[in-house]
């Protein structure tokens, strides 16, 4: 007998999450619940074909109301949430009422340090629940876990992520793969990073590095916020350095900096003419009509670069993972790293490998599963130790 799991929002990275769940998870059935009923039946028509059966099926849900997800969620095993972060912690708190584990795809820090909270009601209801999930924050940590493990004593490390267009068209070199809110939230603000040993506060769009990939050319990394979740706090001492910056093509960041320096993702409200007009909005408006192209094929890719001991000598550890467009299924490799990776935690939930509680991906998530559930579906993962 399989699994009974539900996939709260039924856009792209929920689709593709609910496909995994249904090819990979052992699942009975995958309940795709959405506000737009339209668009939940098109995704579970949409994961039935792929899938090559009727394991999928559509639910209208109100994610702002707790009654509304009760219903939706009566009798399911474990549901991931595809929604925006506003709505995590709420849905959590009803996950221990329905009794139903939880993953989401985060993407708040703050929010998900409120969820974990959550640990001794999460227990007492025999559930788990596990925030942040994805390709970053997500897997991106659990790859860093799995190069701490590689060495016998770490000191340093330092994560690159990306999601980039395999054809960059000027002037952005970049096409959106997520939402255009996602992408400023993580352009603004400052990242928590370890330093020393202790946490600091880092400012997006700071501290570019050229980075060389054999299969990517070379890239310009720069700080972003919420990569890490949770891990600064989990390391703070056991780790001298700890930082994620994500990768772009060369001349992406340049112009993200100037919109930035202009003000243009400030959410707070100008007054032009009788109007009063949040930037952040207009940059959403004209950013996204120029970025975003349904055609556009991608690359995924996780670099982590671990530093310390092994065997009595300094060591790196180097952990990548390179996925690409999907032409059998159509899933852009942004869509199969960030619903495969909660759709892995959600399975993993389901037979137990995670005990309940509330959890952290970096405390909860065994590497060596998850890499191994990545390559079974054709994710390219390669882990090395070098003499330094």
């Amino acid at each position: 007998m399989g699994y009974k799991y539900a996939v709260l929002g039924s856009g792209r990275q929920g689709t593709a999450a609910a496909y995994d769940l249904a090819t990979h998870g052992g699942a009975d059935s995958v309940l795709l619940g959405d506000f737009d009923l339209s668009a939940a039946r098109s995704a579970a028509e949409r994961v039935n074909s792929l899938a090559g059966g009727k394991v999928a099926r559509a639910s209208k849900v109100d994610a702002s109301k707790p009654e509304s997800v009760l219903r939706f969620l009566k009798g399911v095993d474990v549901f991931l949430s595809a929604v925006p972060y506003s709505f995590n912690l709420s849905l959590s708190r009803v996950a221990v009422k329905a009794k139903a584990s939880m993953v989401d795809l985060g993407g708040h820090t703050g929010i998900v340090r409120k969820q974990l909270k959550l640990d001794s009601p999460a227990r007492k209801a025999g559930i788990a629940i596990v925030p942040d999930c994805g390709m970053g924050p997500g897997a991106n940590i659990t790859l860093a876990v799995k190069a701490i493990q590689m060495l016998d004593k770490a000191d340093e490390v330092r994560i690159y992520d990306g999601g980039l267009p395999l054809r960059p068209r000027p002037p952005w070199n970049y096409s959106l793969f997520f939402s255009v809110g996602g992408l400023t939230n993580e352009y603004t603000g400052t990242a928590t990073f370890l330093r020393g040993g202790k946490m600091v506060e880092v400012p997006a769009l700071t501290e570019q590095e050229e980075i060389m990939l054999p299969s990517l050319g070379p890239l310009e990394a720069r700080v972003t916020t919420g990569g890490l979740s949770t891990m600064p706090w989990t390391y703070e001492g056991k780790l001298r350095v700890l930082e994620n910056k994500t990768l772009r093509y060369p001349g992406h960041w340049a112009r993200m900096e100037a919109f930035a320096d202009l003000g243009l993702f400030s959410e707070k409200p100008v007054k032009i003419g009788g109007s009063r007009i949040v930037p952040r909005d207009v940059f959403h408006m004209l950013f996204e009509a120029q970025a975003s192209d349904p055609e556009a094929q991608d690359v995924a890719v996780i670099h982590v670069v671990a530093r310390g001991l092994k065997g009595g000598k300094s060591s790196l550890a180097v952990v990548d993972l390179i996925d690409r467009y999907d032409e059998k299924t159509g899933f852009k490799a942004m869509e199969r790293l960030t619903g495969g990776h909660a759709a892995i935690v959600a399975a993993m939930i389901a037979r137990g490998t995670i005990q309940t509680g509330a959890h952290s991906v970096e405390s909860a998530v065994p590497p060596e599963e998850c890499i191994r559930e990545a390559r079974k579906r054709g994710i390219a993962v390669t882990e090395k130790v070098e003499g330094i």
